[in-house]
């Protein structure tokens, strides 16, 4: 058994994954504000497609990770240090990430994190791109809108996995 996420299963995850992820990034720089929907959504696609695309051991093995984040995030959400949207985002995320996989998946998160605080900051300055969507929020408030992260991110992994899964 594998502990890495297979193409197979990155494939599957990929389409239903991408309009989510895309409007987390969008809502989170508009409203900063990642909505439930999105993250019922997110989970939803894991229980119908990671059941047929999982091993049924590494499908139930997902839901632990589920909690695991959630409890994580929670305590995070408490101290301030993340958005409780965020949080929930994050648990919906971490069924999708293989275990096997933490070592690949932390580090990117982590540079995709940082390239979307400079390239927000940067966008937020330019005043054509402030005309282009003059009503964000999240070009007004000093929090960053880790939606703009943790989609992309998510993407980003299951395309290597899609590229390169185990």
């Amino acid at each position: 058994m594998s502990t890495h996420l297979s193409a197979y299963a990155a494939l599957w995850f990929l389409p239903f994954v991408l309009p989510i992820a895309l409007w987390v990034a969008f809502s989170d720089m508009k409203w900063m504000k990642i909505q439930n929907k999105a993250v019922l959504a997110l989970a939803a696609v894991y229980l119908l497609v990671g059941f047929l695309a999982l091993p049924m051991n590494l499908w139930l093995w997902g839901w632990l990770h589920l909690g695991v984040v959630l409890v994580i995030g929670f305590v995070f959400s408490l101290t301030g240090m993340i958005g409780a949207g965020d949080a929930k985002f994050a648990a919906a995320m971490a069924p999708f990430i293989a275990l096997g996989d933490l070592s690949l998946f932390l580090p990117l998160l982590g540079a995709v994190a940082l390239m979307a605080l400079i390239t927000h900051r940067i966008a937020r300055r330019v005043p054509a791109v402030r005309r282009a969507a003059p009503d964000w929020e999240s070009w007004q408030r000093r929090e960053f809108p880790m939606g703009l992260a943790l989609g992309p991110a998510l993407l980003f992994y299951l395309i290597i996995a899609a590229v390169y899964g185990g």
